[in-house]
């Protein structure tokens, strides 16, 4: 079990992000630190100040685990991905999603310095993410008037262009009167570009004076705003270690010993140039073998990656692994696209590589708590779905301390319309994504969800016999996102199998939330009619946030397939053959009626109030409605 108690006593007197979790294991909080110590204990102290939603949060927490980095800015950073990763319930959530600015000089003949909120693969050099948004536009200002950089976003200009008034002050080349220098306008971006990426002394001596000479002169108000240049610099000069601002997939990963002598691998997780997540794996080695850290990292990159659907381009490391020119080839076959081993030696790879490394260092002295938690919130899980199991007659005597393969299943369309199957696999307490499967309804048409769903699992089951190892592992129990129906439906489809999988309904309350399962019992000698049971889930937490995790796991997987089939079919459709309607006209035909199914029944009514009632889709004229209806009468 984890022992709150002592590992508070372990943090460190360091800035970071923490995290706290819930008895599944569950991210219910992000929050950030000056010094993860001080505030972390503050959960754990006398609770009577507290607000009630802290309280509620306490109550729930059965562990917490945290990220060290090196400054405030840095935490405030990676607590903002570690919210958009996981959505913690206990965060106030930003609807909008904005983020943190950056500092672009484009790419451009000629390049200006500005702020955006967006990152495009456009050629643009890209500084940030920052904190300050006030820092950051008197930062973009600073280095236009420094340098006299190009401010508006006019490309060509026309012959006898009238400059504006920057050029008149002197803050501006005058590149649109065709007289500035394009060498001596290069060497002024590079000046730009020498401040973002920190080599900031020439700037920085250059305002110190100035901030001098104004204070010298009783020129007060020119000396703060110098001073306040200085300390926006200052502020923005700070390396922003979790982020790679030109590597949009990398994972980092590092491997070390504990006080015990064994072997662990921490894999960081980049994705869209974002530091997210951090996972770390335990490596058994045979007594009789004398490992190295370039032998532990080598056998974990090769088994790791092999089962990963999705490789990224960079694996950074601080050390090298064994071979890595062949791992590299074998990563690179596996993944289909290349894939680089790399030991950064200078810039920000190396900078977030240092990161990791200082943080594994933090992380190993806790590891083993962590494990033992994780242990024991396996074995307990796994002690209730044994105890399902015997209540549904699947299994008799002792949990014997297995892992189990569960399945969920969930439908999803849009009035009967690109309807859609999602099945779901958890091994143990986290599922396992590589196993997802998808299925695009073939034989079913209108909504029809028991239908539909007899359709997916007989699919998913008749893909056992046909020999397809992507289906060849059968679940311990299957858990349908519905009551008695859907159960039936999915027995009908396994007892015509052959196969004897125990299938559970998950029950929802009024608040759509599992309450319950339902299954049925198999009949006994003499017994005329099936009985049905449920399990309420009120004492059984640590089974409760599992199925209401799978829950809705199945539901946004299902949801995700179906709006990118939906969106697909939305861009090629067979409007498209119909004269007068184009992309506009057929997104709105297809946001009024819902699908091409309405309307074409409505098209097949025929006559004026049939292009009528089509006409009143916005943009849509009432010729190119009576196009849709000959089309749909010919």
């Amino acid at each position: 079990m984890f022992d709150i108690r002592e590992n508070l006593k372990k943090l460190p007197d360091s800035p970071g992000v923490y995290m706290h979790k819930d008895r599944l294991g569950n991210v219910i909080y992000v929050g950030k630190a000056v010094n993860l110590r001080n505030r972390v204990r503050q959960y754990f102290q006398s609770q009577k100040n507290m607000a009630p939603k802290v309280r509620s949060m306490v109550s729930q927490i059965a562990e917490f685990e945290y990220i060290t980095v090196d400054s405030e800015m840095e935490a405030l950073i990676l607590e903002c991905n570690l919210i958009k990763k996981h959505r913690p319930k206990y965060n106030i959530l930003l609807r909008d999603d904005k983020t943190y600015p950056y500092i672009k000089v484009t790419n451009e003949e000629w390049p200006r310095v500005i702020k955006t909120r967006i990152v495009n693969k456009d050629g643009g050099q890209y500084f940030g993410p920052y904190s300050d948004a006030g820092a950051v536009n008197r930062i973009v200002d600073l280095l236009n008037t420094s340098f006299s950089l190009k401010r508006c976003s006019t490309v060509a200009f026309a012959k006898g262009f009238r400059p504006c008034l920057n050029y008149h002050i002197g803050q501006c080349r005058g590149v649109c009167t065709g007289l500035a220098s394009k060498e001596e306008y290069d060497e002024a971006v590079r000046g730009a570009l020498d401040f973002l990426r920190g080599h900031d002394s020439s700037l920085m001596t250059s305002l110190k004076q100035k901030m001098k000479a104004a204070s010298e002169e009783m020129r007060y108000e020119d000396a703060a705003e110098f001073r306040d240049d200085i300390e926006a610099a200052k502020a923005l000069s700070e390396t922003q270690r979790v982020v790679l601002h030109h590597a949009s997939e990398a994972d980092i990963v590092m491997s070390f010993r504990d006080a015990n002598g064994n072997s662990f691998v921490v894999v960081f997780n980049v994705r869209e140039g974002k530091l997210v997540g951090r996972e770390a794996f335990r490596m058994d080695v045979a007594d009789s073998i004398e490992e190295t850290d370039a032998h532990v990292l080598s056998a974990f990159m090769r088994q790791h990656y092999s089962e990963l659907p999705n490789v990224p381009k960079e694996i950074l490391v601080g050390r090298s692994p064994e071979d890595r020119e062949l791992l590299e080839e074998y990563l690179s076959d596996q993944a289909g696209h290349n894939v680089r081993i790399l030991k950064p030696e200078r810039g920000e790879k190396r900078a977030l590589v240092k990161l990791a490394q200082a943080d594994v260092k933090e992380f190993a002295r806790t590891i083993e708590d962590r494990a033992k938690a994780d242990a024991q919130r396996r074995e307990s899980l796994g002690q209730q779905i044994w105890n399902v199991l015997s209540a549904m007659g699947a299994c008799e005597g002792e949990y014997d301390g297995r892992e189990f393969r569960a399945e969920a299943y969930d439908i999803s369309n849009t009035n009967g319309v690109d309807t859609v199957g999602a099945m779901v696999v958890y091994k143990g307490l986290k599922p396992d994504r590589q196993s997802y499967r998808k299925f695009k309804v073939r034989t079913v048409r209108g909504q029809d969800d028991y239908a539909s769903m007899k359709e997916v699992l007989s699919r998913r089951f008749m893909r056992v016999f046909s020999g397809d190892d992507k289906f060849a592992v059968l679940p311990d129990i299957i858990f349908m996102d519905g009551g008695k129906g859907h159960v039936s439906t999915a027995l009908e489809v396994i007892d015509a199998t052959g196969f004897e999988i125990p299938v559970a309904g998950m029950v929802k309350d009024d608040h759509h939330r599992t309450r319950a399962l339902v299954f049925r019992v198999p009949k006994r000698d003499g017994e005329a009619e099936e009985e049905w049971r449920e399990i309420e889930l009120a004492d059984l937490p640590l089974l409760y946030r599992y199925l209401g995790s799978m829950q809705e796991e199945v539901h946004r997987f299902a949801i995700e397939y179906h709006r990118k089939l939906r969106s697909r079919n939305v861009e090629k459709s067979v409007l498209d053959e119909i004269d007068g309607i184009g992309p506009k006209r057929r997104k709105a035909l297809l946001e009024k009626f819902g699908s091409v199914e309405e309307i074409r029944r409505i098209a097949e009514k025929g006559g004026a109030e049939a292009a009528e009632e089509l006409a009143k889709a916005e943009g849509m004229s009432l010729p190119a409605a009576e196009n849709v209806v000959e089309f749909f009468r010919m």
